[in-house]
């Protein structure tokens, strides 16, 4: 079997992001289709509409990345200087990096140890009167219980905004994740499920800030009313940044936004075999597999499981790697980073983030993993987890 599989996975090293990669694109390319590279070209237009549509959403603004749609977000909920914002410290440094830039200070809570995701308990018992709002992630592609969320913030007058990095193609209780807040990030970088190298949009669900949104993506002009005929000249209005997606990569990803039943249905078949491959190991108490909530439809982004131990996880995925799978952990805790405790503070105990985080196993999860290769990384797996046991 290991020379099996070494033979089959020496190449491809069954990497987490193979992207599918749309014909059409390369022929519009190659015969000079693209009339405008910069932003707001009709490549812009085509996915934005796609995505307004997709999302039922009044706005959606394509942007360079999902960290740019976080710190827009930020401005869009005038966060500022002495404003607390309570995120997760189970999640990529750019849901905190987006709150500091504006001045404020992230307050880290704990995650469910279920599901790795934001524990709306915590969230409640970290808000103080100089918290101004949340930003969620759904880790995974598996949303948050934000119907407990925002009956949390709603009574206490607070924004959220999701951090949808890992979800484009996931809902929640028949819902798409990130419509459940006045905004949400998507990301659509290479290691995501569509993906446009770099980039990343905001979703914005608010009406009341539609404006506003488009005067910050651009300079912090009306720039947007200028083109629409709205005014004879555009001026300076508010605060802002250069928060454009380019015509190119506009193109790019509206082909992959076309496959996204496509690329969703073959990560799903993958996450399943996975998750069904190591049952058993789970059963023998071996692992913990991931856990999704009723109502969580996933869309196949990740598959990990935690080990017992730091120290097994680590070994298991030096073993993995050793065989050509790339297996990984991820996020170190930001309450435990070192720009985490220079900028922000902690609320109440974080135990379940720091002690799943040191136990996670990542495996290579991508739409074009041949039935083959999913069946060798799930023997591979649970031979080498039964002889570490």
């Amino acid at each position: 079997m290991a020379a099996a599989t070494r033979s089959l996975l020496k190449n491809r090293k069954a990497l987490f992001t193979k992207k599918v990669f749309h014909a059409q694109i390369a022929l519009t390319v190659r015969q000079d289709k693209v009339p405008i590279l910069s932003g707001d070209g009709p490549y812009n237009a085509q996915a934005r509409k796609w995505l307004e549509d997709h999302f039922k959403a009044p706005l959606v603004v394509l942007t360079p990345s999902c960290t740019a749609a976080l710190e827009m977000s930020m401005l869009l909920m005038e966060v500022k200087p002495g404003d607390e914002v309570i995120v997760p410290s189970f999640t990529f440094s750019s849901t905190a990096t987006a709150v500091v830039l504006v001045g404020a200070t992230p307050v880290f809570v704990d995650c469910d140890p279920q599901t790795l995701n934001i524990d709306p308990e915590k969230i409640k018992h970290a808000i103080t009167p100089k918290t101004k709002g949340i930003i969620v992630m759904h880790y995974a592609g598996i949303s948050c219980n934000m119907m407990r969320i925002n009956q949390i913030t709603q009574a206490q007058n607070l924004f959220v905004v999701e951090d949808a990095a890992q979800c484009i193609g996931a809902l929640y209780n028949n819902h798409q994740i990130g419509t459940q807040s006045a905004a949400a990030a998507f990301s659509f970088h290479q290691t995501k499920n569509i993906s446009c190298g770099e980039g990343g949009c905001l979703v914005v669900n608010d009406p009341q800030l539609l404006e506003r949104a488009q005067i910050i993506r651009d300079k912090g002009t009306n720039r947007q009313q200028f083109f629409q005929g709205q005014v004879d000249k555009y001026t300076w209005m508010d605060v802002g940044s250069s928060y454009l997606m380019s015509d190119l990569q506009a193109d790019y990803l509206l082909g992959q936004l076309k496959k996204l039943n496509i690329i969703t249905k073959k990560r799903r078949s993958v996450w399943q075999a996975y998750h069904d491959g190591v049952q058993e190991l789970e059963e023998q108490k071996l692992l913990q597999r991931m856990h999704v909530p009723d109502g969580a439809y996933i869309n196949g982004h990740i598959y990990y499981f935690l080990m017992p131990t730091p120290a097994l996880a680590e070994t298991a995925i030096r073993k993995l790697q050793e065989k050509g799978i790339k297996a990984t952990g991820h996020y170190v805790p930001l309450h435990n980073s070192p720009a985490g405790k220079k900028y922000g503070r902690v609320s109440g105990e974080i135990k379940h983030a720091s002690d799943c985080a040191s136990r996670l196993v990542r495996l290579p999860i991508n739409p074009e993993m041949t039935n083959e290769e999913v069946s060798l990384i799930i023997q591979t797996t649970k031979d080498l987890i039964i002889i570490l046991s």
